[in-house]
């Protein structure tokens, strides 16, 4: 049975934090959350806003953090921090380099995560969301890759989390800190950023009408798990996962996406016409999560069925809300 812990969760008020949250509370920990602006999403569900303390912290500002959300943090003693606040969306980081401000935000600000975790007395325990965007590019003949696959980066998004990997196992080794680092792969379900696949691909259903639905490719090969499963496998490395070491989190299942589309369209609309804008293949890295299962016994329990119907069903809802607010981009997604 896992012991009760504080937790504190950067990031809280995105996709993969908020159900992190949830999952914690459920499990009975206390949670105090930080985000960008202090300010809850309209994504973000009243229980968490109820129940959970948000803290302003944009970790990317090298000014620092404010003095009042150091004195909580300090008063709150966490056992363990989830560092899950991030510019997430690839397109938004950069191409070959990283921009500035995804440098800024995913490395100086992991190092600023670790910086704290150095000086706090309880020592709490971090966990670092990485991403599958750190391997090396893989074929389609051989997709799938454990933690000692070649890492190599070919965008800003992955250059920016293998530099931020850099910098928790340097401060686990010249600190002192204790960290454990998930390489997440492609994880999705409602009140996710509608810029990543499978929530575009909803809204567009979700507000009706005629119009073609838009897709970048129907035929890119992916690892696609449910983010309230990811959530499950983060505390359980927090309480089980070793020092330093990296963990894949995925389905390790090879989806394509056109099945998924096809998944959604059936549920939605079977006769709205499709129209695809980037064809031909795309073969993501699949994980191989054999160190997770080994350290923790985690397995995937919802289906995509469920997590397709999730999603629809959640993007209907925010379609017809009196006012919008984006769901954010500041998690691990």
């Amino acid at each position: 049975m896992l012991r009760l812990q504080r937790a504190l969760i950067t990031g809280v008020s995105g996709f993969a934090g908020g159900f992190l949250a949830e999952h914690l509370l459920d499990r009975g920990d206390e949670v105090l959350g930080c985000s960008l602006d202090g300010r809850w999403e309209k994504s973000s569900p009243e229980a968490l806003r109820d129940r959970v303390e948000l803290l302003p912290w944009d970790v990317g500002d090298p000014g620092g953090m404010p003095d009042e959300t150091r004195r909580r943090i300090l008063d709150f003693r966490p056992d363990c921090i989830y560092h899950l606040a991030a510019m997430s969306v690839p397109d938004d980081c950069g191409e070959d380099e990283a921009v500035p401000v995804a440098t800024a935000v995913n490395v100086a600000g992991t190092r600023r995560v670790m910086e704290l975790a150095a000086s706090l007395d309880a020592g709490p325990r971090v966990l670092f969301a990485s991403s599958s965007h750190v391997y090396a590019p893989v074929s389609a003949e051989s997709p799938q890759v454990d933690e000692n696959a070649p890492v190599g980066p070919w965008r800003g998004y992955g250059r920016t989390k293998l530099a931020a990997e850099r910098e928790v196992r340097r401060a686990v080794r010249h600190r002192g800190c204790d960290a454990v680092i998930v390489r997440s792969f492609q994880h999705t379900g409602p009140r996710q950023n509608p810029r990543m696949m499978l929530p575009e691909w909803a809204r567009q259903f979700a507000t009706g009408g005629s119009e073609p639905v838009q897709v970048l490719n129907r035929n890119a090969r992916i690892d696609l798990s449910d983010g309230r499963d990811v959530v499950r496998a983060y505390r359980l490395l927090v309480e089980r996962g070793r020092s330093g070491e990296a963990y894949n989190v995925g389905s390790g299942i090879s989806r394509r996406s056109g099945d998924v589309l096809e998944l959604l369209r059936q549920m939605a609309d079977p006769r709205r016409e499709i129209v695809e804008l980037r064809p031909g293949l795309k073969q993501d890295p699949i994980a191989d999560v054999s160190r997770l299962v080994r350290c923790t016994d985690w397995r995937a329990t919802i289906g995509l069925e469920t997590t397709v119907a999730d999603t629809l069903a959640w993007w209907r809802w925010f379609e017809s809300a009196p006012t919008h607010r984006e769901p954010s981009q500041e998690s691990e997604s």
